[in-house]
């Protein structure tokens, strides 16, 4: 009996030492050239980089995988809750695996035999960890078994709050979408600690396949999976019976990712995304979590969209009808062929139909979709026929003028005359696309923050952003700057320059040049106000020549207009290369009294952990940070104004003024409909190959340009003052809509003198047209008549400051 027993258990012991003898072995084969667990405990997952305007709101994202990274500390219970019922009830006692599991799918697995389901694995969280960082996810014996001898060392290295971690932010959870805080904004639009015990137990239902639980694609497996989550929560005791009952009562209700709502500034975006690419590289920006608060005014941006279109779709339509899309053969399914046509870039919103048939009235539409209706002749009558160069024909009379059966359009629901606002029943308008096209940009004067930035007619045509890429002259635009060196040099608003032919020559071999004003008249001896308030080219090269190009140039350079500007007098007349961007923000210093601003898209960037790591203002601020606390005695700081001083605020506040009169009496004067103070200059390039408007109210400035990107004559008759300002009248008047009639500020050190703009003399009592000019002291004209008379074009004994009323 006892050498039985003692057979028995030396068998047993020889079966142990075996036994054990095998598992140091597979842990010894196994274990050798595992992946470096260590690394799990710095590992910082590749997040996504979220852009996001002035006031919050999403405007894009950039990332490999769509990830938000948060701590697990900051994650609500019920999520975590979901999770470890669902996934390893287990998890915060085993030693990485789980034996109880690894039975129940043995037994899983031998029940599924014959069929096609995937072999059940049973493993825990830290084995999915080890799998989805460090493994391969191919099925084999091999592979698990390597799961879980890097599972026992991972729990001997990390917390089990650490692998948790690792875990909900890094499972992917179908929809593009990786973690759960991705994963919750995703599917239901909401924060982490938002969610309802439902929700996350939906999420939870998503880690073994996301695919078969589509909440779209395969309703019903989703909800009864999501409902075993919810039962699974209730027997490990995180909810009652009662509140899973109730729970799973409640409907599975998704959003559609497409739906996700983002501020739509295409052109601005990037431009934001080429400057952190540039900032922080690839890795940074597509991998690095960045939260970026951009300087962008949604509600600006969408004014600015809307007025854009409106002005480029305005000139193409005043310049005719090219034709339709496409022909199609009406007595073959034409439903078919129409689905067929493919889209030109930069149809949306807009929608393709073809013209069915014609009559004396209307045109009659059909869609792809089946669906019919009626072009009017009143929605047709802009259409006149394109001849050659920006010339057009006769309007049409009736609607076989314009389109004929079989023609393949452009089209947009057309609207009622009486409310903007309602659309006609079945009834369209002919639309086409812009041949022209431009940028709008507006930005704060006193920071240079870019507010708004449209670069073109539509981004998915062409990503070419006209604001801050097209190289254009400037035109008319540019004179302010050569006024202000003017003023500079001592001259004054009222000193008198000769608007009058002159002949320049350019030096040995060279054609005598001989500029000309737009109109081709003459006015004589007027003041200098005149020649910027109707743009009178010659008066403007007059004063150049007297001032000399040399101080126009750096006046030019000082304000950040170009760089390097050729030392010619056409120069004077904006025939050099300049941005949109840098046009705006030189005329911005106008406006703030003379201060450097730097335009910024960008104005906060913050790391994935919340650590700022740019900013944009870098003045220092004692006493800003309060820790959210604020004191009893607590005062406003004073902040420093670190801007440079790079103008004359009186000089400045000279030209606002002579701007404002542009707007009222000059090539501006259709702004004057928005009834606020407002200041700027129309320009327009040889032939009206380019047409701007720059302008500005108290705080808010505005650059427009519009022309073909290959340059070619926008046609007769087409300046600055037909194309450009009606975008700017409209975007100003929206965007002032609401705010106060805000005066242009006044330094010190000027005298305001009511004056004849005519003669830049006093006025007199009864003198109709007055204003009031804006003088530095010492110069303002004294008395009626103090005119000094003559010819030269160069000052004598007397200089400007001494004589403001000189001819020049």
């Amino acid at each position: 009996m006892f050498r039985a027993a003692a057979i028995v258990l030396g068998g047993l012991f020889v079966l142990a030492v075996a036994a054990a003898s095998a598992g140091l072995y597979l842990f010894y084969h196994y274990g050798r050239g595992l992946p470096d667990y260590g690394q799990l405990a710095v590992y910082e997952p590749p997040t996504v980089t979220r852009i996001h305007a002035g006031d919050g709101r999403l405007i894009a994202e950039y990332a490999i995988e769509k990830r938000v990274f948060v701590p697990v500390d900051a994650m609500p219970k019920g999520v975590i809750n979901a999770f470890i019922a669902a996934e390893d009830k287990n998890f915060y006692t085993h030693p990485g695996i789980d034996i109880g599991g690894i039975f129940r799918a043995i037994l899983t697995n031998i029940e599924n035999l014959g069929s096609n389901k995937r072999p059940t694995g049973g493993s825990t969280i830290t084995q999915q960890v080890a799998k989805n960082f460090l493994l391969s996810g191919e099925v084999s014996l091999d592979r698990k078994i390597k799961e879980a001898i890097l599972s026992f060392r991972i729990e001997r290295s990390l917390s089990k709050d650490r692998i948790l971690e690792l875990y909900l932010n890094e499972i992917y959870l179908g929809y593009g979408t990786y973690g759960v805080a991705a994963a919750a904004l995703n599917y239901f639009n909401k924060g982490l600690n938002e969610l309802t015990i439902a929700e996350a137990a939906y999420l939870a239902a998503l880690p073994k396949a996301p695919n078969n639980y589509n909440p779209v694609r395969h309703k019903e497996a989703a909800v009864s999976r999501r409902n075993w989550v919810i039962d699974r929560m209730a027997e490990d005791g995180y909810i009652t019976s009662q509140e899973a009952e109730a729970t799973k009562a409640e409907p599975l209700t998704v959003r559609n990712p497409e739906e996700a709502v983002f501020i739509h500034a295409e052109f601005f975006v990037e431009e934001v995304r080429r400057e952190l690419l540039d900032r922080y590289g690839e890795k940074g920006l597509y991998e690095g979590g960045l939260s970026v608060r951009t300087t962008l005014d949604s509600r600006l941006q969408d004014i600015a969209d809307r007025t854009l279109r409106a002005g480029l779709i305005a000139y193409d339509r005043r310049h005719g009808w090219r034709g339709p899309i496409a022909k199609l053969a009406l007595a073959q399914d034409w439903r078919g062929q129409l689905a067929g046509v493919v889209p030109p870039a930069g149809l949306a919103p807009w929608r393709l139909a073809v013209v069915l048939k014609v009559d004396g009235s209307a045109a009659a539409i059909g869609l792809a979709t089946g669906e019919t209706g009626t072009i009017p002749f009143s929605e047709l009558a802009w259409a006149r026929s394109v001849l050659k160069d920006q010339h057009f024909g006769a309007p049409p009379h009736k609607p076989g003028d314009v389109l004929a059966a079989g023609d393949v359009i452009a089209i947009e629901p057309a609207r009622a005359a009486e409310d903007g606002a309602a659309y006609l029943p079945n009834t369209y308008g002919l639309r086409q696309i812009p041949d022209v096209n431009g940028a709008v940009v507006a930005l704060d004067p006193h920071t240079g923050r870019v507010l708004a930035m449209n670069g073109g007619f539509s981004f998915d045509a062409s990503e070419f952003n006209r604001a801050t890429q097209a190289l254009r002259q400037p035109g008319s635009s540019f004179k302010p700057f050569v006024y202000y060196t003017a003023l500079e040099s001592g001259f004054t608003p009222s000193t008198l320059v000769l608007d009058a032919p002159i002949v320049i020559d350019q030096g040995p071999g060279l054609p005598l040049w001989k500029p000309e004003n737009y109109t081709h008249e003459f006015l004589g001896a007027v003041p200098m106000r005149i020649g910027i308030e109707k743009s009178r080219n010659l008066m403007t090269v007059r004063l150049a020549q007297t001032v000399g190009m040399d101080k126009v140039v750096a006046t030019a350079e000082k304000f950040g207009v170009v760089d390097n500007m050729p030392e010619e007098l056409s120069m004077a007349l904006g025939a050099a290369d300049v941005t949109l961007l840098r046009m705006t923000a030189a005329y911005a210093i106008f406006v703030n009294g003379g201060k450097k601003v730097a335009p910024t898209l960008i104005d906060r960037v913050q790391d994935r952990h919340g650590k700022t790591i740019f900013r944009h203002d870098e003045r220092p601020c004692e006493g800003c940070n309060t820790d959210g606390v604020i004191p009893d005695a607590f005062t406003v700081p004073e902040i420093p104004d670190t801007r440079e001083q790079v103008a004359d605020p009186r000089s400045a506040y000279q030209i606002v003024s002579m701007l404002q009169g542009v707007v009222e009496r000059g090539t501006g004067q259709k702004i004057r409909a928005v009834g606020k103070p407002l200041a700027g200059k129309t320009g327009t390039t040889n032939d009206s190959f380019d047409t701007w408007f720059i302008g500005f109210s108290p705080d808010l400035v505005c650059g427009v340009f519009i022309g073909f990107d290959e340059p070619r004559t926008l046609g007769p008759k087409e300046t600055g003052a037909s194309v450009s300002v009606p975008v700017f009248r409209d975007f100003m008047a929206e965007a002032l809509k609401d705010e106060p009639a805000i005066p242009f500020r006044v330094p010190p050190g000027i005298l305001l003198v009511r004056t004849d703009p005519a003669t830049g003399l006093p006025a007199a009592p009864g003198d109709k047209g007055v204003i009031r000019e804006a003088f530095k002291p010492g110069t303002e004209p004294t008395a009626r008549g103090s005119v000094i008379n003559g010819t030269s074009l160069t000052p004598g004994s007397e200089t400007p400051a001494a004589a403001p009323g000189g001819l020049y």
